[in-house]
């Protein structure tokens, strides 16, 4: 396991977006959209172009968690959470030391809590059946400092 957190130096269009979520997605994978009004109902469901535009998404499997965030209208910021070493494509955040014990990230992978279908935090609610998903928490910690800088979402084995 090499952990790699990374982003995208500038933001990506919706076509990029998708090819990236395409070329990161194992079986299985989950997506999590968020619009101002909703919030995806289908975890199962890749985003298509008819999805767009959407505040932020996140797909998540067991190797990795790629999340976006609408910059403007028409294009992304992008942050890639993963357990399979550098991916090119992204600038490195913080350290990253494959051979160094005591610098990088380290991960922590735990349990998860989903709410409940009648939490009220989400606009109309929360989908019923992605309470039964086996679905856990991976932390990325600096090595450095032992500080929790991102929680991604992950599919426990």
């Amino acid at each position: 396991m090499k952990p790699f957190v990374g982003c995208k130096k500038e933001p990506v269009s919706k076509d990029e977006l998708l090819e990236l979520i395409e070329k990161f997605a194992t079986e299985p994978s989950y997506y999590f959209l968020r619009w101002t009004h909703k919030v995806s109902d289908n975890w199962e469901k890749k985003p298509t172009e008819s999805d767009f535009p959407m505040i932020e998404g996140q797909m998540f499997n067991q190797n990795c968690e790629l999340r976006w965030k609408q910059k403007r209208k028409d294009s992304y910021e992008v942050l890639l959470l993963s357990i399979t070493g550098k991916h090119p494509d992204f600038e490195i955040v913080g350290e990253y030391a494959e051979d160094n014990k005591n610098k990088g990230w380290r991960t922590e992978d735990r349990d998860a809590h989903l709410y409940s279908s009648t939490e009220t935090r989400f606009p109309k609610g929360f989908p019923a059946k992605q309470e039964q998903l086996n679905i856990g928490q991976r932390y990325f910690i600096d090595k450095q400092t032992s500080t929790v800088h991102f929680v991604a979402l992950t599919i426990q084995k």
